[in-house]
């Protein structure tokens, strides 16, 4: 039998993290001018690693995978029959290329990376690492003036949106992570060490001006640390870590606040405490469209901006992946998507209690950004909520020593 070595699975590790946050470094000002495309290597690295890890086999499966992984076939299949009937054929072939193809890989990759103890060490490692490098960017652009943030500018539109929403998770996501190593840290120096790295990462979250990256940043820094707590059977550190971070992030906030300027210069906090009927309200407009539009059977892939009034715009998607399912999906799509991803989350926090602590919040540290961001931006066709999914269903596999 063929058994992977420890130094493919970290490679699998290091490439899926790439990979799965290739689109934060191609906002690097080095990356983005790469004469090939970051996500293509990743992807051509991943795929040989994963197979390695397939054939060493040494693979156990536990209970409660099968549900989640047959609903996600089901959707993938259910998205394909639907085109069908949908109204466009170009844009429900542009939405299933990637939700049937990179889908199915993601799933894959996250469930075996997940499961490998060396790989999903790496990931993790790779995914500060990566955080890092988009703030080090982002400091550049700031110093040389090359970069616009919060979508200011005539650039705005797309490129610079999708700039700080993608380098606001990558920091917030990395910060999560450094956070957790703080807690598990057994020395003063050590907890000092990394939160060394977690401040810079944090504090970065909130100058491209992403929401939702906020967000991400101040439920993951909240929970991730407790769930771990808590599955270490300490639930009284547990809930004193909730409440002393909500503590400090209430009195941060008010310092900022009393200071107009500094919260200014603070692009997330700008966009946050400033216009309140910007983005907010046209979100709102996009989830009462997707709720309104809604047959019994979907209106078919890619058909939703169309319906609602956008043309073929394939940004006007709903951004909600539940309220995405049933405008495109109908009925079936909306039960196979709560099954896929619904069914996940579930296996990950039941099956917390017979994982290794610092496993089952490493886990939750990588899946808890995507778990937020699928549910107020992005679309079924994004990779990163695919391998999000297979992560969190990695709690019930597990890659033994043969």
């Amino acid at each position: 039998m063929i058994r992977a070595s420890g130094a493919f699975a970290a490679l699998a590790g290091l490439s899926a993290a790439t990979l799965h946050y290739a689109g934060a470094l191609k906002t690097s000002p080095l990356l983005a001018r790469a004469p090939l495309d970051i996500t293509v290597l990743a992807l051509a690295a991943l795929l040989p690693l994963l197979a390695l890890m397939l054939a060493g086999g040494g693979w156990r499966v536990g209970r409660g995978i099968a549900l989640p992984v047959l609903a996600a076939a089901g959707l993938w299949l259910w998205w394909v029959l639907a085109g069908a009937w949908a109204p466009n054929a170009d844009t429900a072939i542009a939405k299933l290329a990637p939700l049937v193809l990179m889908g199915p890989l993601m799933l894959l990759a996250g469930l075996l990376v997940g499961a490998d103890t060396t790989a999903r060490n790496l990931l993790a490692h790779g995914v500060i690492g990566i955080g890092l490098l988009v703030a080090a960017g982002l400091a550049w652009g700031l110093a040389t003036d090359s970069i616009q943030l919060g979508g200011r500018g005539p650039e705005d539109i797309q490129r610079v949106r999708v700039q700080y929403q993608l380098a606001g998770l990558a920091m917030a996501s990395g910060a999560i992570l450094a956070v957790l190593r703080v807690v598990e840290a057994r020395s003063g120096w050590g907890r000092l060490a990394w939160l060394a790295v977690a401040l810079p990462l944090a504090g970065g979250v909130f100058l491209p001006g992403g929401r939702a990256a906020l967000l991400v940043l101040g439920a993951g820094v909240a929970l991730v640390p407790a769930f771990r707590l808590w599955v270490a059977r300490r639930p009284g550190a547990a809930l004193g870590w909730v409440a002393l971070v909500g503590l400090a992030g209430v009195a941060a906030l008010g310092l900022v606040a009393l200071d107009p300027e500094r919260a200014e210069r603070l692009r997330t906090l700008d966009r946050l405490m400033g216009d309140p009927g910007s983005a907010p309200e046209a979100r709102l407009q996009l989830w009462s469209a997707a709720w309104r539009l809604a047959e019994p059977l979907g209106l078919g892939p890619g058909a939703f901006p169309q319906a609602a009034g956008y043309g073929v715009n394939p940004g006007m998607y709903p951004h909600n992946h539940a309220l995405e399912a049933v405008a495109e999906g109908g009925f079936p799509g909306m039960v196979l998507w709560l099954a896929a991803f619904g069914g996940g989350l579930v296996l990950l926090l039941a099956g917390a209690w017979r994982l290794e602590a610092g496993r089952a919040a490493r886990i939750l540290a990588l899946v808890l950004p995507m778990a937020i961001t699928v549910m107020v931006s992005t679309d079924l066709t994004n990779r990163m909520a695919w391998f999000a999914l297979g992560l969190a269903l990695s709690a019930a596999l597990e890659r033994l020593d043969v």
